[in-house]
This record gives structure tokens, C-alpha cells and sequence, in this order.
């Protein structure tokens, strides 16, 4: 059964009634020219006595008889206005004290003046209802202290939390220096399919769907990876996207089902190169988002030193984990490890499996200053070439900074035969239960079939990169609109 507009909106539709009966409209249309806030406080000199039009919602409101002040917050930005009575009239007087309240969105023409404390003030000769809110504003201005009302809320948690907007203010510009400064290396920004008849590029769980016209389930992709490098097929030799990638994975404070991700791929090159890369990205965040080689993150120092410090992952074993990574391959020593060091693997056990979850449990949180860990056991890189002097191991890597795995990179399999096997003994880990392991997409193989040439490709994630460089702990926190669970 519907619910009734009674019962949805309770005691609101008497506000909205009570301002109908004093002939004043709740949603008017508005359409004007605004002076910006922000440049009339930057700017006081050029805007003293002039009149000025803002609008902004009102966030506090302070009446005292015949002249009152309300603070509106306009962009990111808030300015006190000042009412008097003699300069509104009763009419416009009354409609400030009677039916405006915090949380109101209004539009105000009038003089820029300083109060005898200093403060940058508009004295108002006009006041226009634009937007009535039919809830208060939370009653602390400090803030929303719940962060399960934060993320489910998100809209009050940005008019709220002054640190909430600066954080994804931040988020926006990290987004846009990343495309800026591939730009200048001259990479050309292209979009691939989120929907995909076989999802890969990665090592993880699809979400299916189902497409009713073509009458076939199709998948949300994990990576745009196979995609791309279709695109270095067709002749393109640098290309990146920034977008979407989905995980029917679990949920923490470093994984959301849905986030963002930076991929991009170039011709003629290799991992090196692709180090180099992740460095020029980084450079330009320090430089022209966060304007400082130091930050803090979980209580941790962090120096952006450039280069970055380089490991083999053999020697993180080595050193971290006090263990030769290749004697790993006799399950029975590598059970007695795990067990010792009290380290659970949910896969069916095998080299890459003990291997993947050491990583994560006794190398990763170690990493704190940059640092890119490279060359990796051959399973556990479906995707990338393997080295010359030892086929066993590839040429990838990943930059882990503050314990945190930001990013990976190849020096990419473009040899399609070699990649039909690795496809295959993918299929044969997913035939014994792991179902993570990488699709067997043969239409990307038929590519490979016309030419590929030396390739080097990175992923960084976006969300991490924010929750490093905000010091935030937890990726919700860096998401505008987090995967939740339902509320009863």
C-alpha cells in the first residue's frame, strides 16, 4: 500500500499552509544575477557601500526586536546579513521573524558594510523567500557526530562538517591535477564499457545482471583494463580512464563494492616506466593539492621523497616476514607458516594464496614510507609479462604507502598464446573453488591474435589516494555516498 502525503509529511504541511495564508510562496522561481559571496569577503574594498544581491541557505538566525542578524552559507562560504526594520518595512520585516527559519534558503539585496567588531556584513533592503525547509538543521553547528548518519545522510553531513566538504573539495581537485598532469604527457582520456560480456582485468568477483532486449546476463566490470588495451591494439599508444569499477567483494574501511579507479596504458614502454608514471602523479598532488611533502596518516609520518624507495617483493619476505618467498612452494612448509604465525587463508591453499594473504598481513602494514614493491610470482599475475631471466616471476608492481596498497602496475602479457595459457590455469583455479580467478575472455585474445605492442600499464585507486592524502582511515569517509547496509 502507498503511503498517504498525510502521513509522509506529518506536522510540514501546516508550515507550508501557514505560508500560503500570508500569500507567500514556498518555491518560487528565481532565476537572477548573484554577487559571489566568497569574492564580495576577498574583495571587501570593491564592494563597500555598493549593493550587492547573495543568496545562501540561512544557518543561524539571531532576532532582537526591531533589528536581527542570520548568517547564510553560499558555496563554501558563509556571510552575516544585517535586518532592520526601518530599511525592510513591516511587510519584509515580519516575513524575516515570522516565516523564515535556519535551514531556509533566501535570496537578500543589500549594502556591504563592516560591523564595529569587523565583521563583512550585508544590510539588508531586501529579503525573497527562495526554498523552505520542512526540517531543522541537526541542532549542533560543531557537527554530526554519528558517522552512520554522516553516510547515510551525506547531504547534512556537507552543510554541517566544514571538514566533510574540504575533504571532498580535495577529492575533486586530486581527481583533477591526475588528469591534468596526464594531459601534459599527452594521454588522451577515452571510456569503456561498465557493462561487459566478460568482466576481467582483475582478480575479483563480478556483479552479474541481466539485459531483457538481448536476453543475456552481462557483467559490471571489475577493471577497464582489457578494454584499453584493446585500444593500444588500435593504434592508440597512451590512454587513461577515471570511472567506475565494481567488486562483489566484502565490505572495510579500504574496500566499498563501487569506487574509482585510475587506469591508463602506454605503448613502447615497461614497469619502469610505469614507476616513473606514478611518480609525476604524485609530484603534482604534493605540489598543487596538498602544497606539503609531509603528512600524517594514522599517526605515521609520511615523507613523499622522489624517487620512491624500491623492493623486490623476495626481500619484503625477507625482511618482514622472515621467510624465503620460494620455499613457500611446498604447501607443507607453507601451512606450518601460516599456522605458526597465525595467518587464515579462505582459498584453496596454493603458492599464490599464502603468498597474497602474507602480503597483506605482515609486508603491506610495514610499507609506511613510498615505496613500489616489485616482481611478483607468475599466479599471481594473469595479466603481466613475465621477466626474462626468470619466467616464474613478472614484471609488476605495486606502490604501497602508509601500509596502504595504492595501485598496480605491468609491464603487460601481450604475447596471446601466453595468454590463452594463463587464461586456462585461471579456469583450472576456478574449477577448484576460487572464484575470483581472472575470466577466460577469448574475444580479447582474437585481439591480441593482430599485434600488440610492448605495453606498460598502471591502476591507482582513487578513493585510496583521497583517504591518504585527507587522513582518513576508512573509505566511506572519502565517498560521497557509501555502500550500506539496509535499514530495517
Amino acid at each position: 500500500m502507498t503511503e498517504s502525503k498525510d502521513s509522509f509529511f506529518k506536522d510540514e504541511l501546516s508550515i507550508i499552509e501557514n505560508l500560503k495564508n500570508a500569500n507567500i510562496e514556498s518555491y518560487p522561481i528565481f532565476s537572477e544575477k548573484l554577487d559571489n559571496i566568497e569574492e564580495i569577503k576577498n574583495n571587501y574594498s570593491s564592494y563597500e557601500d555598493k549593493e550587492v544581491k547573495v543568496a545562501g541557505r540561512i544557518i543561524t538566525k539571531r532576532e532582537h526586536g526591531k533589528a536581527s542578524f542570520a548568517t547564510i552559507l553560499g558555496g563554501n562560504t558563509n556571510i552575516q546579513i544585517y535586518f532592520k526594520f526601518d530599511n525592510l518595512g513591516e511587510e519584509k520585516y515580519d516575513l524575516f521573524k515570522k516565516f523564515i527559519s535556519v535551514g531556509d534558503f533566501i535570496a537578500v539585496s543589500g549594502i556591504v558594510f563592516k560591523t564595529h567588531t569587523g565583521e563583512i556584513t550585508v544590510s539588508a533592503n531586501d529579503i525573497k523567500l527562495l526554498s523552505k525547509a520542512l526540517l531543522p538543521l541537526p541542532e549542533k553547528w560543531h557537527g554530526i557526530e554519528n558517522p552512520e548518519v554522516r553516510y547515510r545522510q551525506r547531504y547534512l553531513d556537507l552543510i554541517i562538517n566544514k571538514d566533510s566538504k574540504k575533504t571532498f573539495d580535495t577529492r575533486a581537485k586530486i581527481i583533477s591535477t591526475i588528469r591534468k598532469t596526464l594531459e601534459s604527457l599527452n594521454f588522451t582520456e577515452v571510456e569503456t564499457p561498465i557493462l561487459q560480456e566478460m568482466y576481467g582485468g582483475a582478480i575479483a568477483k563480478p556483479f552479474i545482471t541481466h539485459h531483457n532486449a538481448l536476453d543475456q546476463d552481462l557483467y559490471l566490470r571489475i577493471a577497464p583494463e582489457l578494454y584499453l588495451k584493446r585500444l593500444i591494439i588500435g593504434g592508440y599508444e597512451k590512454v587513461f580512464e577515471i570511472g567506475k569499477a565494481f567488486r562483489n567483494e566484502g565490505i572495510s574501511i579500504q574496500h566499498n563494492p563501487e569506487f574509482t579507479i585510475l587506469e591508463l596504458y602506454e605503448a613502447y614502454t615497461d614497469y619502469k616506466r610505469m614507476m616513473e608514471i606514478t611518480e609525476i602523479i604524485f609530484e603534482a598532488l604534493i605540489n598543487e593539492v596538498i602544497k606539503t611533502p609531509q603528512i600524517e596518516y594514522r599517526g605515521k609520518i609520511i615523507e613523499f621523497k622522489f624517487p620512491f624507495i624500491r623492493l623486490t617483493l623476495s626481500e619484503a619476505f625477507s625482511l618482514y616476514a622472515n621467510v624465503d618467498i620460494n620455499d613457500l612452494k611446498d604447501l607443507d612448509f607453507a601451512k606450518a607458516y601460516i599456522n605458526k604465525e597465525n595467518i587464515s587463508i579462505n582459498k584453496p591453499l596454493s603458492w599464490e594464496s599464502v603468498v597474497d594473504e602474507i602480503l597483506k598481513k605482515k609486508i603491506e602494514p610495514n610499507l609506511i614510507q613510498p615505496t613500489f614493491l616489485y616482481d611478483y610470482p607468475l599466479p599471481l599475475s594473469p595479466l603481466a609479462k613475465k621477466k626474462a631471466d626468470n619466467p616464474e616471476w613478472v614484471e609488476r608492481f605495486q606502490p604501497i604507502i602508509g601500509g596502504l596498497e595504492i595501485g598496480n602496475a605491468f609491464t603487460e602479457l601481450n604475447d596471446p598464446i601466453d595468454q590463452f595459457e594463463r587464461f586456462a590455469q585461471q579456469e583450472e583455479v576456478r574449477k577448484g573453488g576460487d572464484l575470483e580467478a581472472h575470466s577466460f575472455d577469448r574475444n580479447y585474445i582474437e585481439a591480441m591474435k593482430f599485434g600488440m605492442p610492448p605495453t606498460g600499464g598502471l591502476g591507482l585507486g582513487i578513493d585510496r589516494i583521497v583517504m591518504l592524502l585527507t587522513g582518513k582511515e576508512s573509505i566511506r569517509e572519502v565517498i560521497l555516498f557509501p555502500q550500506l547496509r539496509k535499514k530495517d
